[in-house]
């Protein structure tokens, strides 16, 4: 497998500590690290051959059959080859001076030596730290860009910092992942309590454990925290053998983690998908599950909360459908759309906050208003699966959408009536996700089968400039305060 790209996410200017904290761990800590993790490997093995020793049946060695070993050649013979291949060498000379450099003075007396780099005009890199430190130190018009980068033998989620006006972009550190990422979500909740706003991504994977990494730390081996156990699935297989295991409820989910979504009105909550079939809202101060619905009778692809009304959620499934929560009572507050596919992703319109879009496995992207059953508008907008869907973050009516089908395309959905701006085949393979930069509106991240992250201006292309250069540019302010909602809804609608 070469190295893919599985999940995308952004985080603002402005938000990052500009020199990142090092990790220097002690003797202890490293000793405790590196125990829990030979533990678990230890389990994982017990594991494995629990599982060959249930399912598969020893076999034996058939008798009749014999090993034949290779009849040596003649000794004598080998070391004659042997001696006939090194004599061109002269290796039984080696240590015989040579009369010509044998004055070690004569053979040094043509090298100039300078007493620093400095003072040498042939070296025009004079201090390669100083280059590193300023890579090292990031500024307050970088923008971070989080991706899960899946590779044959290992997993990490890479930060790189993105400047627009350097026109640079490059891996400002990384962290060892435990397993293949699937989704990645920032969020600036720090739940010890006393502590202002944080720097954090959740990355979900294909364990029932969600990690919450802290950004501002480099060469960290441990999260900040994590929500659920990994042990959750295996409790469940385990569950079947009977007795022994009646055991305790599971906090958390008993599969891999597909979706993340984060509040970022109440900003404790975190909300999560599975492919255990529910949604769970997590609070963060607590670090357990608050709530789990259960709406859907397959694997929950994709959800995501509302950007001004604290309380409404809206999720998509393998079911073929969308469910729609009030969080307040979700139990008794929802409502379900029918669609022709499974739903891939799901996103709401910021410019008009009642509509949300939905992106299904045969290709088609719906417009739906959360008010109504039928929808706005229906597009048939790629050939296979649309696997990345986002609105500008501040041009209205911009729409783009990537796909399995190895393409990128721009779309004008002002007034609900669709337009294919442009169209580009990414030479990345199959498209996996999708995201535009929350302070750029025409930049845009994505991630693929292979070559890595790319990122894309499409204000590049004349046809966008043409269509959207001159459109006016809304700026989201969501607030930190719920309170803000009902203004901030108020203005979007001006436009």
């Amino acid at each position: 497998m070469s190295s893919q790209i599985t999940c995308v996410g952004w985080v603002g200017k402005g938000v990052a500590k500009e020199t990142p904290d090092k990790v220097e761990l002690s003797q202890e800590e490293l000793q405790r690290i590196i125990t829990e993790a030979k533990e678990e490997l230890g389990e994982l093995a017990a594991e494995e051959e629990e599982e060959e020793d249930e399912g598969i049946a020893e076999q034996t060695p058939d008798s009749n059959t014999a090993e034949v070993a290779e009849v040596p050649k003649d000794e004598n013979e080998e070391e004659k080859e042997e001696d006939d291949e090194l004599a061109e060498y002269g290796l039984d000379k080696y240590d015989e001076e040579d009369a010509v450099t044998a004055n070690l003075g004569d053979s040094l007396a043509g090298l100039t030596v300078f007493s620093s780099n400095e003072e040498d005009p042939y070296i025009t890199l004079k201090d390669t730290d100083q280059y590193e430190r300023e890579d090292f130190q990031i500024k307050p018009s970088d923008n971070l860009i989080l991706t899960g980068r899946a590779e044959k033998d290992c997993c990490n989620l890479e930060i790189y910092v993105y400047n627009s006006e350097e026109d640079s972009l490059y891996v400002h550190h990384d962290i060892l992942l435990p397993a293949y990422p699937l989704c990645v979500e920032w969020l600036n909740f720090d739940p010890n309590p006393g502590e202002g706003p944080a720097n954090y991504a959740a990355v979900g994977n294909m364990t029932p454990q969600i990690d919450v990494w802290d950004l501002d730390v480099v060469d960290c081996l441990e999260p900040a925290f994590s929500l659920g156990s990994k042990k959750a699935s295996k409790k469940k297989k385990k569950s079947k053998k009977g007795a022994a295991a009646a055991a305790e409820p599971v906090e958390g989910h008993t599969d891999a983690v597909l979706d993340l979504s984060w509040n970022k009105l109440v900003r404790n909550v975190l909300a999560s998908g599975s492919a255990d079939d529910t949604v769970i809202l997590w609070d963060l101060s607590q670090g357990k599950p608050a709530t789990t619905l259960r709406r859907h009778t397959d694997k929950v692809q994709t959800l995501s909360f509302h950007p001004f009304e604290a309380q409404t959620l809206i999720s998509g499934s393998y079911d073929k459908t969308a469910v729609l929560y009030d969080c307040r009572s979700p139990d008794s507050s929802y409502r379900t759309w029918r669609f022709s596919g499974q739903v891939e992703r799901l996103v709401w319109n910021h410019f008009s906050p009642c509509n949300f879009l939905a992106s299904t496995e045969d290709g088609f992207v719906y417009c739906l208003d959360a008010r109504s059953d039928k929808p706005v508008f229906t597009l048939r907008a790629h050939d296979e699966e649309v696997s990345g869907l986002d609105l500008s973050s501040q041009i209205k009516g911009c729409l783009v959408t990537s796909s399995a089908d190895k393409h990128v395309k721009i779309w004008d959905i002002l007034g609900n009536k669709p337009n294919l701006v442009h169209s580009r085949d990414m030479k990345m393979g199959v498209l996996f996700c999708a995201a535009c930069c929350p302070d750029l509106p025409f930049v845009y991240a994505f991630g693929g089968q292979k070559d890595g992250l790319r990122v894309w201006d499409i204000s590049d292309v004349a046809a966008v400039a043409e269509v959207f250069g001159s459109r006016e540019r809304l700026v989201l302010n969501t607030g930190s305060q719920a309170s803000s909602s009902t203004a901030a809804t108020a203005d979007m609608e001006v436009s």
